[in-house]
């Protein structure tokens, strides 16, 4: 009984399969006459980036370096003499300004007036003597002549005295007496010949005594041209240490002046950027032996120097000078010094303040031109390498070697010739061969070019 309940069950299930199997038939059959969906291809997408013409042209070297203000020359006025001052400059104090010429100070000249008039006088006595020495030395010689004709008279008449002594004419002490006469005579001739050869000896000291006197005179008059003490060149004065009354002694500092023609500055600029400066044609240069002017025509530069100060900055042309004799110890930085020559002309009150000693200025060096360069933003290179965009308007990839870079930019020694993409934007992520909407960005080509010139701050 069980068993015909359980087949009657799974007779039933069975009768469940040809309709299923059917349905399925009939699906299959649908899907099979169905016709497949075309696939259409999606449009690449195009990356919009910023682009220049990479620019080729004149670049101009620039360095910037930052010093002091000094004054380019220095006045320490010594007193070269001791005495009593009685005359001081009406504005001798710190800052006041004096000319070239200007009475700073006068010391007493009466001690110096009273040796030269007291050497004055010993001159001429020396003179006077030696006029009395030139005259006596005339009356030697006349006076040698005269008792040498007297000798030859006496001689004479002993030689005829002699004859007669033989005949017993003359008698034995008139002979004797007469040649003692001779010996007399022979002993004034000796006598005057001995004078005139001292004179030359006496001439002699008379002429090193004048010497020593017209030297002396001769520094007592320096001496009494020291006591005023003049303005060597337009200056300013600094520190004063004097007063009028004060006695001062010879080598005592009286006051600091510093000159008002030239002020200096001494900028310090790292050596890979000095560089910049140099067009060497390559020639072996023995700077030791060289003159200063062969050292100024090597840094053939413009100079300028700022003065940055709150709201405003101020602006002298310079002239490149020299350059220090070693490096900086701290910074390793060359000292390159500049000079402005006439700072306290075209001052205008309130906007223009003259190039005072002191002052912290910025230096900028600008070297001749360099002609036919390649530059780009220095923003542009990453890692070595430039992104540009070919013809086909697709990214490209290309290294590069650069030569120096300045401000903003850098100047490429080889991997672009000029006139290539650039592209100047951020390409993140940058995939090789994308395809690119490129968009010409004028400003940044002319600011490109600009700074480039020389144009600017190099800030």
């Amino acid at each position: 009984m069980q068993l015909s309940r359980i087949l009657a069950v799974f007779s039933r299930r069975l009768l469940i399969l040809p309709p299923i199997l059917i349905g399925a038939a009939v699906l299959f059959a649908v899907v099979a006459r169905r016709d497949v969906p075309q696939q259409e291809a999606l449009p690449e997408t195009r990356r919009a980036l910023l682009v220049i013409n990479v620019p080729k042209g004149n670049v101009v070297p620039r360095v910037l370096g930052f010093g002091d203000a000094r004054p380019g020359d220095i006045w320490s006025a010594v007193s070269e003499v001791k005495g009593r001052i009685i005359e001081t400059h009406p504005e001798l104090s710190a800052g006041s300004i004096m000319r070239k010429g200007d009475v700073a100070v006068r010391i007493d000249p009466t001690e110096y007036e009273l040796q030269i008039s007291q050497l004055k006088a010993d001159v001429a006595q020396i003179h006077a003597q030696q006029v009395e020495l030139n005259t006596q030395e005339e009356n030697y010689k006349d006076a040698l002549a005269i008792e040498e004709e007297s000798l030859k008279l006496a001689e004479r008449e002993v030689k005829r005295l002699e004859r007669l002594r033989s005949s017993s004419v003359v008698t034995e002490s008139e002979y004797e007496q007469t040649s003692r006469n001779v010996l007399a005579q022979k002993q004034s001739v000796q006598s005057l010949r001995s004078s005139l050869n001292v004179l030359p000896s006496q001439r002699a000291a008379l002429t090193a005594n004048l010497d020593s006197r017209e030297a002396a005179l001769g520094k007592a008059v320096l001496d009494l041209e020291r006591t005023t003490i003049r303005a060597p060149f337009d200056c300013r004065l600094s520190a004063v240490s004097l007063e009028s009354g004060q006695f001062v002694a010879a080598g005592q500092a009286l006051f600091d002046a510093y000159g008002a023609a030239v002020t200096e500055v001494e900028a310090q600029m790292p050596i890979d950027q000095v560089r910049r400066l140099l067009d060497s044609n390559g020639e072996p240069l023995d700077v030791s032996s060289e003159s200063m002017q062969t050292v100024r025509n090597l840094f053939d530069v413009q100079a300028l120097v700022r003065l940055r100060t709150g709201d405003f900055t101020v602006e002298w042309e310079g002239r490149f000078d020299r350059v220090r004799e070693e490096l900086d110890l701290q910074t390793r930085t060359l000292r390159m010094v500049v000079a402005v020559d006439r700072p306290y002309e075209n001052v205008i009150p309130g906007e223009r303040p003259p190039l005072s000693p002191g002052m912290f200025c910025e230096v900028e060096l600008r070297g001749a031109p360099r002609e036919g360069k390649v530059f780009v933003p220095r923003t542009s290179i990453r890692d070595d390498a430039v992104y540009l965009v070919n013809s086909e308007n697709r990214l490209e990839r290309r290294s590069v070697t650069v030569a120096f870079s300045q401000g903003g930019f850098s100047v490429i020694e080889s991997g672009l010739v000029g006139g290539e993409r650039l592209v100047v934007s951020d390409p993140t992520p940058a995939i090789e061969g994308m395809l690119v909407e490129p968009t010409i960005d004028a400003e940044i080509h002319a600011h490109l070019v600009e700074e480039a010139a020389g144009e600017g701050d190099l800030r």
